[in-house]
């Protein structure tokens, strides 16, 4: 038992950093264009869910960017995210955070503002490369907080607080909208915003999104998901200042029950 309970801890350290559950064995996608490399990693927990009805999970997500050559690489834009028609997110009923509540404020502040409102945590790294100057790297907690729903369309607030070189809050909104294409059923778009003046870049991230909540009396679940198929798809674009475009699949398993 002891050491079942070890090798429970150990798993556990090393999904905060991949991926959900048995997650922590694939493989990230890589993706290049020129001398630009991205990798997308990440899984949901548990992967046995039922066939026909959505069952609440927890998701893990994870990536980096950098340069085949070593170089800074250019900022990021717009990331998409096209999220298997088979996961469903759910705020109805989650209390809201304005972005307002939590610009200019550190983690803390920010988590203390909107307590309710959070709905997953991770981390980031950001590299500043400002002119004739050598590059440097900050790393940084993320939060996310719910929006809110309007029009058909659910909101989410990334916040990350970096040294760029000065502390900084730096709050990345993405709108996840319902589609209807293919495999996909969710379509989220994050426009990050400017760090450093123009000088930084997002090098990596890694976060988790595990809230559960109660409406009307039910037990909620931000995410859920069921498993038809045997697998899902994830999909990942991003375009970046320099022109360059990246996009790939992630495929992930999972195992029907029921």
């Amino acid at each position: 038992m002891r050491k079942r309970l070890i090798w429970t801890l150990a798993l556990g350290t090393a999904v905060a950093v991949a991926v959900a559950g048995i997650a922590v064995a694939y493989k990230p996608t890589v993706i290049k264009a020129g001398n630009l490399v991205l990798e997308a990693n990440g899984g949901i927990s548990p992967t046995k869910l039922p066939k026909n009805t959505f069952a609440p999970i927890k998701a893990n997500v994870s990536g980096s960017v950098k340069t085949a050559d070593g170089s800074h690489p250019p900022a990021t834009n717009v990331v998409t995210v096209l999220i298997d028609k088979n996961i469903s997110v759910n705020a109805k009923g989650l209390p809201v955070c304005k972005q307002g509540q939590i610009e200019a404020r550190a983690t803390a502040a920010a988590k203390k503002a909107c307590p309710n409102a959070i709905v997953g945590s991770g981390t980031t790294e950001a590299e500043v490369a400002f002119p004739e100057q050598k590059p440097f790297s900050a790393k940084g907690p993320l939060v996310l907080f719910n929006g809110g729903v309007r029009g058909g369309k659910t909101l989410l607030l990334i916040h990350a607080y970096i040294n760029v070189p000065a502390p900084t809050a730096i709050i990345t909104p993405v709108t996840m909208g319902k589609i209807h294409k293919g495999n996909y059923g969710t379509e989220d778009v994050a426009r990050v915003p400017v760090i450093a003046g123009g000088s930084g870049s997002i090098t990596s991230f890694n976060l988790t999104v595990n809230r559960k909540f109660t409406y009307k009396g039910k037990s909620q679940s931000y995410l859920s998901a069921r498993c038809p198929t045997g697998h899902y798809f994830t999909g990942v674009s991003a375009s970046f200042k320099d022109g360059t475009s990246l996009k790939g699949t992630v495929v992930r398993p999972c195992t029907p029950k029921g």
